[in-house]
């Protein structure tokens, strides 16, 4: 059993649901990634979704666009998060998903780039740009390193698609909660049409799949946490965040303003 599917079953026993917070790799350097990853998971993080910088990142909003521009400025490259990954390893545990776009895997070619994320400790990776269809490939690549291979669904997503993400993607299923780019604005309320159509999709993806189903996009207040919590098994929450580290550009007043954020979004979930 994945680190990922352990930390949700035990979470489930916990009554709790999963936070994972999403930071670009490398913004705004390698070394300042590593100890955002160790402020995550004291905070409370469940889950680390490392965002692999890519020069076309067309899922993502300005937020994590800008940052993927810095990190890209600096050299930061998919070999190099690798090894960063290596380093966190040596003093935590804590479940890592890499999210980024197919390009960079397919240069680095995917029975190699599987053998190295399973060597550095990766528990998952996630690839924008990759339906189901098109993933045998890489997801035979990952399996034979143990490696979960995260698919998407969003509110566009057919009966078809939605079958063949729960029939071939394992650790859990992340639901894109809005037609739009990541850090798009996301009205939830409780009893708000948002929250009752989200609640209407997972219910009919969860018809096809006992994977753990979490929310993203969009979510950027313990509010808007709270009340999606209150349907889903986790919650992802990246560009919000990637804007605080922003703000910040590394300063000294960055991991706490980090743990602040992540630790009010802890509590409410």
């Amino acid at each position: 059993m994945s680190r990922i599917s352990k930390t949700f079953k035990r979470l489930q026993r916990e009554g709790r649901k999963a936070l994972i917070p999403f930071i670009t790799a490398g913004d705004p350097n390698l070394a300042t990634t590593e100890k955002l990853v160790a402020v995550l998971e004291k905070a409370g993080a469940d889950i680390i979704e490392l965002g692999v910088p890519f020069s076309d990142p067309m899922a993502d909003g300005p937020v994590i666009q800008k940052a993927s521009e810095r990190a890209l400025k600096k050299g930061v490259t998919l070999q190099q998060i690798l090894s960063l990954v290596k380093k966190v390893r040596k003093k935590s545990q804590i479940p890592i998903l890499l999210m980024g776009y197919y390009n960079p895997v397919f240069i680095m070619g995917e029975e190699n780039f599987a053998s190295c994320a399973f060597v550095a400790g990766v528990d998952a990776v996630l690839i924008v740009d990759l339906p189901p269809e098109e993933a045998g490939g890489l997801r035979k690549a990952l399996r034979k390193n143990k490696i979960d291979l995260i698919h998407l669904l969003a509110p566009t997503s057919d009966e078809g698609r939605i079958v063949k993400a729960a029939k071939n993607g394992s650790g859990f299923i992340y639901y894109v909660s809005l037609t739009g780019v990541t850090g798009a604005k996301l009205k939830v309320t409780a009893s708000g049409a948002p929250a009752a159509e989200i609640s209407d999709q997972l219910k009919r993806i969860r018809k096809h799949t006992k994977l753990p189903l979490a929310v993203g996009f969009g979510i950027s207040t313990p509010e808007q946490a709270r009340e999606l919590a209150k349907i889903a098994d986790g919650v992802v929450v990246g560009s919000a965040l990637v804007k605080i580290i922003a703000s910040k550009k590394g300063g000294s007043s960055l991991f706490p303003k980090v743990s602040r954020f992540v630790s009010s979004l802890r509590k409410v979930l």
